[in-house]
């Protein structure tokens, strides 16, 4: 991954707030909709520990693009 990668990750962080807040105004909350919510939330937090992940392996002088998704139990409500 490069810095555009980067870039593409915040971008689909930034997609995925988007739905969330569609998601949430709308005046209905079906079973459908929240199983989303959970996934928007979970997929959301593994791409803002991904970047940080990346950020740190840059700050220390590793290559960025050693770093990988963990899974969502380990990253699970990350706090932004």
């Amino acid at each position: 991954m490069a810095e555009d990668d980067d870039k593409d990750l915040r971008s689909r962080i930034e997609e995925l707030v988007e739905e969330e807040h569609r998601l949430r105004d709308s005046s209905e909350h079906t079973d459908e909709q929240q199983a989303r919510l959970t996934r928007i939330e979970q997929e959301r937090d593994q791409l803002w520990d991904l970047i940080r992940q990346r950020d740190a392996k840059r700050q220390y002088g590793e290559d960025p693009d050693q770093a990988s998704a963990r899974p969502e139990p380990q990253v699970g409500n990350y706090l932004q």
